[in-house]
């Protein structure tokens, strides 16, 4: 089964599809791409205070309209945890954690400053969710040009899982990100890929990698 662990595809609670008829299109061309379950994981930061009802609302409309067009997608709900203090010590209060196919747990450093994380040593609250029996899966660390490559290793070691972007990959963060994730992928460091669907630019410049000749069942995810 081909799996996405990584989408913003619900309607209008983050800076990902902006209302109903977007979410439609995306989810349906990630279809057409040959998807089979898609991870809905939209932000919980300190823009956009999603909860898991909030989460599940938007989650039911895209459901609902899916199968009124008699699409067979399968849908899962759950979240991208950015570890900033305005939601995360919330989050682990109220346990609104949602694991991805019962075990990761999708957990976002700042994507620009360092200093977002002054508050936090990352590889503590790592631990956190690995003693509860969850994994963490850190999505996208080649955009993390702040992120050393020993502070990645120790992530690694202690037994966080790494998911980089197929948008990566395709070049749609620019050419450090796009070597930074093949170096990751060489160095066989990346145990899933997703496509951290946003918008219509994501199926243009992912399409167009998929279409030259990179298919999904070479860069995989698995459970």
């Amino acid at each position: 089964m081909k799996l996405d662990f990584h989408s913003h595809i619900l309607p209008g609670i983050d800076d990902g599809a902006v209302d109903l008829d977007t979410s439609v299109f995306l989810a349906e061309s990630m279809k057409d791409w040959g998807f089979e379950r898609i991870t809905c994981t939209p932000h919980i930061t300190s823009k956009y205070r999603n909860t898991p009802e909030t989460i599940r609302r938007a989650f039911e409309q895209l459901q609902e309209a899916l199968y009124v067009r008699g699409t067979d997608l399968d849908l899962k709900m759950s979240a991208e945890y950015r570890l900033v203090p305005e939601t995360w010590p919330e989050v682990l209060e109220k346990n609104w954690l949602m694991p991805i196919e019962d075990k990761f747990i999708l957990m976002e450093l700042p994507i620009h400053r360092r200093e977002e994380m002054s508050w936090i040593k990352p590889l503590d609250e790592f631990k956190k969710i690995l003693s509860s029996g969850l994994i963490p899966l850190l999505p996208h660390p080649e955009r993390y040009f702040y992120l050393s490559e020993s502070e990645l290793m120790s992530f690694i070691e202690a037994g966080v899982q790494i998911q980089s972007n197929y948008g990566s990959l395709a070049g749609l963060y620019g050419s450090e990100a796009q070597e930074n994730a093949r170096k990751l992928i060489a160095g066989g460091l990346v145990s899933h890929f997703g496509t951290d669907m946003h918008n219509d630019h994501y199926i243009r410049v992912i399409g167009k990698w998929f279409a030259e000749g990179n298919p999904i069942e070479e860069y995989p995810t698995s459970i």
